[in-house]
C-alpha cells in the first residue's frame, strides 16, 4: 500500500455547494480572484473542477467561501483539460 501514488485535492465550498478543483488550478490565483469579486457588488469567478469541467461561480459580498486541502489517491484523468471531460452519466468507474 505504500506504493500508491497520491495527489493534493482542493475543495472549494461556496454557499453550501462543494467543488473539487482540477489538479492544474492555481489556488493562490483563485483566492485572489474570489477576494476581488467579493470587493465588488459581485463577479463571476471561473475555475476547472475534477472531471475537467469548467465552473462559473457568481461570488458576491454575501457569499460564504471556504477552502480545504487534502491528500487523496492519484487519479490520472484529473488533468484540468476541459477539452477532455470525464464522469457523468456514462462513467461507470
Amino acid at each position: 500500500m505504500a506504493d500508491q501514488k497520491t495527489m493534493t485535492q482542493t475543495e472549494v465550498r461556496a454557499d453550501g455547494v462543494t467543488y473539487l478543483l482540477a489538479q492544474d488550478q492555481d489556488l493562490g490565483e483563485l483566492k485572489r480572484r474570489i477576494e476581488d469579486a467579493i470587493a465588488t457588488a459581485g463577479r463571476f469567478v471561473d475555475f476547472v473542477v475534477v472531471s475537467n469541467r469548467q465552473v462559473s461561480l457568481l461570488v458576491t459580498p454575501r457569499s460564504q467561501v471556504s477552502i480545504a486541502v487534502a491528500t487523496v489517491l492519484f487519479d490520472a484523468r484529473d488533468t484540468g483539460d476541459v477539452e477532455f471531460p470525464y464522469g457523468g452519466h456514462y462513467d461507470l468507474l
